[in-house]
């Protein structure tokens, strides 16, 4: 064991630590400004290029995008959509040794009214990003998330996807050589050269930029109102998400656009990816983290940045001073267990710390997960596609499940007892069926006839004037969706459940004690339990199953003096 006087002689080794050429790894000449990963050092120039060549590959790899396609930029101010914003402009620009050839615009969606921003603020971020917007002559929508509560209904049904094209390497080359012929035909005047870099000034020829409506008092209030509705931070930043996809979607097919770029980093894609598996959406992760998405059908969703790491992208954009704008959201200066969203990011971003494979190796996993959805041009069953998120129903019953047992559980607690509306003669005793439910539910065609429960007038099963039978919205939604819907309660809807429930409680206490009674009673006097109060249990009459009891218990009482 060591000693509190041991000496030692020898000297102690000292440990060496690994350290990183600083020589470029690339060109081998200049000197690195900078490490992306243990051994991966890079000059100003060579990381340049690295930055812009991982974003031409992923488009070039893909081949999702179509020459002549109108492509719309989903920018947040952030630093990964203004980075994309600047690799577009670049594979855009006349100096690019391999142009893009699809017409580009930019969507902003503000979405102040939600985060409590007051106008001033949401009117300044808005004045900063216009700024940025003007500089790429590019078209640009600004949105604000009030609009979503005038959108259509035709936002919430998948498009058909005939039109797209085949995504083969010969029909991508193929377009190719035909939009360059279009282009030269079009402008014989135009070399080949002119005709590929002409196409970056088009859409600021065709249409005119501008910012939609204005928004009013009323629809913030409205918005604000239906965010305060929900009551975990999870559940608002879901909703939240939902509605921003709903908005950026109509734009696009109102105007035109037939692909989004999203602007989900590898680190971003990590951290959606455990997210979305704790929110219940482990059946659309394919489609929520892969490269395209192509769920709506006739707009597909693709992610080009999903190689870069946020590092990466804080990186390029201080060395080549690519502008962002920050914009508080719901989630600004909120604990790390305020959301689930917010608990995962901190989870990823403190491990990514001490180990750097975190995000890499989630992000691998993630591309090797498919889709369970069914093919876009298949005739699917009506109601297949959630109704909010428009993702594969996955509700789907299967016997002795986890899904099962928790609507079962949802059920048996749903039992209410008499609410505000409670009238004698409906409520129905634990386990028993109202005695005049059969006869109300009979119809007249299973042989019951006509006088014993149908009716002929308003409101019965051969009238013409029965209203038609209402379709339950969870049965529309995946299972994360009803997992949002269910933690939206308004605030009188919260009171007077919280009515109800206190009702229910005092009902079911006061009915356990003159059941008990009853029995004990007629126990003690060896009488059987008379019939009729079974009856009027069914029927829902205890109060005249008390007061028979106590006129019972006084001639009991007088025979016995």
């Amino acid at each position: 064991m060591c000693q509190v006087d041991e000496e030692y002689n020898g000297q102690l080794e000292h440990r060496v630590t690994p350290r990183v050429s600083k020589k470029c790894v690339k060109c081998k000449e200049n000197t690195a400004v900078l490490i992306i990963r243990a051994g991966d050092a890079f000059c100003r120039g060579c990381f340049k290029e690295y930055f812009i060549h991982k974003f031409r590959a992923m488009l070039g790899k893909n081949r999702v995008i179509f020459p002549g396609e109108k492509v719309i930029l989903a920018v947040s101010g952030g630093p990964a959509s203004s980075s994309m914003l600047s690799q577009v402009r670049e594979g855009l620009s006349r100096d690019a040794p391999k142009k893009l050839r699809f017409v580009p615009g930019i969507i902003y969606i503000d979405e102040g009214g939600a985060s409590g921003q007051s106008m001033e603020e949401r009117e300044r971020a808005v004045a900063q990003l216009e700024s940025v917007f003007r500089a790429t002559n590019y078209h640009y929508h600004i949105v604000h998330l009030e609009q979503v509560l005038s959108l259509p209904s035709s936002v919430l049904e998948a498009g058909s996807s005939a039109t797209e094209k085949p995504q083969t390497g010969s029909s991508y080359k193929a377009a190719v050589d035909q939009f360059i012929q279009t282009k030269k035909n079009q402008h014989p005047d135009l070399s080949l050269e002119n005709a590929q870099s002409h196409l970056s000034s088009l859409s600021m020829h065709e249409v005119e930029n501008g910012v939609t409506s204005p928004i009013t008092p009323e629809h913030t209030q409205a918005l604000q109102k239906l965010f305060a509705s929900v009551r975990t931070l999870t559940a608002k930043e879901d909703l939240l998400h939902t509605l921003r996809q709903h908005l950026i979607l109509h734009t696009a097919r109102t105007q035109g656009y037939t692909k989004v770029m999203m602007g989900d980093s590898c680190s971003r894609l990590a951290i959606k990816l455990l997210s979305n598996i704790s929110l219940g959406r482990g059946a659309s992760l394919a489609t929520d983290t892969g490269f395209s998405d192509p769920r709506y059908g006739d707009v597909v969703i693709v992610r080009p940045m999903r190689d870069y790491s946020s590092k990466e992208i804080a990186y390029y954009n201080r060395m080549f001073d690519i502008p962002s704008v920050f914009i508080p959201g719901l989630d600004t200066k909120a604990q790390d267990k305020a959301s689930i969203q917010h608990l995962t990011e901190s989870f990823v971003t403190k491990l990514q710390t001490d180990f750097p494979s975190t995000v890499s190796t989630i992000y691998r996993t993630s591309e090797k997960l498919h889709t369970a959805c069914p093919p876009q041009n298949t005739n699917t069953q009506p109601f297949a596609k959630c109704l909010l998120c428009v993702c594969a129903l996955d509700t789907k019953l299967e016997e002795f499940s986890a899904y099962q047992a928790t609507l079962i559980s949802e059920q048996l607690s749903q039992r209410r007892g008499p609410g505000p509306g409670f009238t004698r003669g409906t409520a129905a005793a634990p386990g028993l069926p109202p005695a005049s439910s059969a006869s109300q539910g009979q119809c007249c065609s299973s042989g019951g006839g006509q006088h014993q429960g149908c009716m002929t007038g308003e409101g019965g099963c051969c009238s013409s004037a029965k209203e038609p039978e209402t379709v339950d919205l969870k049965s529309l939604l995946c299972y994360s969706c009803r997992l949002t819907i269910k933690d939206m309660v308004s605030e009188r809807t919260s009171i007077t459940s919280h009515h109800q429930h206190n009702l229910y409680k005092d009902y079911s206490r006061t009915m356990c004690n003159v059941n008990h009674g009853l029995s004990l009673f007629y126990r003690q006097q060896k009488m059987p339990f008379p019939s009729i109060y079974c009856q009027r249990l069914r029927e829902g009459r205890e109060g005249e199953i008390y007061t028979t009891f106590l006129t019972q218990k006084r001639e009991i009482a007088t025979m016995s003096a």
